[in-house]
């Protein structure tokens, strides 16, 4: 795993968005002043009459993507996810959610690996605001391919749809053959260590995942056998798929870059609380704003690195017994 190609999810997006555009005229973009570094910029530059510039005006952004989809037509917002649904809840909720309006929405730089723009541009807290409203689904791919399938597949079903993507380059570990479908999660690891079954469900989501993986290699050398779970879709949950692996696992490590609370971790200790409780450790920021350092330092200070998952991984084994 460590001579991996390193590729930005938001570039993922500007991929499957230009594809999009080509497959159905219906596709439209719509930017607050950030189209080149949302990877907006290749749709408007091909479909320049179907691209909308709005300026920095991120609540006119989404009351006009609302209008368009209620007209027929497929619109993708795309913003910094501090602003988007930072500033825009009240215009998502009301105009696009409310109305199960068709409108897809890009929050871009979000979490740690913002890096130096720091706490204000570092959203840690979008997926909790987009979980918690009705008609929306929510999605956090995990690297460029993923982002690209993700985007495409949002257009090919109808309602509101947040897809979560990040600046910072990250590892490349899906392929095109690996298995994408929104609300569906799909096994990355699966390790016996030795014959015995795994003792520990790892769910993840986005490219923090890639540690979580990380983490499985570490631990299989050790004996101690895991599943690592791509949850990419954080609502609606694959709620039967958890559940069976909860009860051949027995304990639980949530791994996310987002507050845990709220995020991925939260959506699923809800779900178990109601139907099958295990111990459970959850791996992301802890209640806090993030600051302004290199990505990789982020991830060391708030706990996001493979040691942190592996460290998480023998404490809840510990509460289990």
């Amino acid at each position: 795993m460590e001579d991996i190609e390193q590729r930005a999810t938001r570039d993922g997006f500007g991929e499957g968005l230009l594809k999009l555009g080509e497959e159905n005229e219906n596709v439209v973009g719509l930017s607050a002043d950030v189209s080149n570094s949302c990877r907006m910029n290749f749709f408007a530059e091909k479909f320049p009459k179907r691209f909308f510039q709005v300026g920095v005006a991120e609540q006119n952004l989404v009351g006009v993507a609302a209008g368009l989809a209620v007209s027929g037509k497929i619109p993708f917002t795309a913003t910094y996810s501090v602003f988007s649904p930072g500033r825009t809840l009240e215009q998502i909720r009301t105009a696009i959610a409310y109305n199960d309006a068709n409108v897809k929405i890009a929050g871009h730089h979000a979490g740690l690996l913002t890096g130096f723009d720091g706490a204000t541009h570092q959203a840690l807290e979008d997926i909790a605001i987009m979980r918690t409203i009705p008609n929306m689904k929510v999605v956090v791919p995990a690297d460029a391919i993923e982002a690209r399938k993700a985007t495409i597949f949002s257009a090919k079903i109808n309602g509101p749809v947040y897809l979560r993507f990040a600046r910072e380059k990250t590892p490349v570990f899906t392929s095109e053959e690996t298995p994408f479908t929104i609300g569906k999660a799909e096994i990355f690891w699966q390790s016996l260590a030795g014959g015995k079954k795994p003792e520990v469900l790892i769910i993840g989501c986005g490219p923090v995942l890639y540690n979580a993986l990380l983490a499985a290699k570490e631990l299989e050398k050790e004996k101690i056998g895991v599943i690592v779970l791509n949850s990419h879709t954080v609502k609606p949950l694959d709620e039967n798929k958890i559940i069976e692996l909860v009860k051949k696992c027995g304990a639980v490590v949530s791994v996310e870059e987002h507050n845990i609370l709220g995020g991925l971790g939260g959506a699923i200790a809800e779900l178990l609380a109601k139907n099958y409780p295990v111990p459970m450790e959850f791996i992301g920021t802890k209640d806090v704003f993030g600051e302004s350092a290199a990505p990789k330092d982020l991830f060391k200070k708030y706990g996001l690195e493979p040691k942190d998952i592996i460290n998480a991984v023998k404490k809840v084994i510990k509460r289990k017994k």
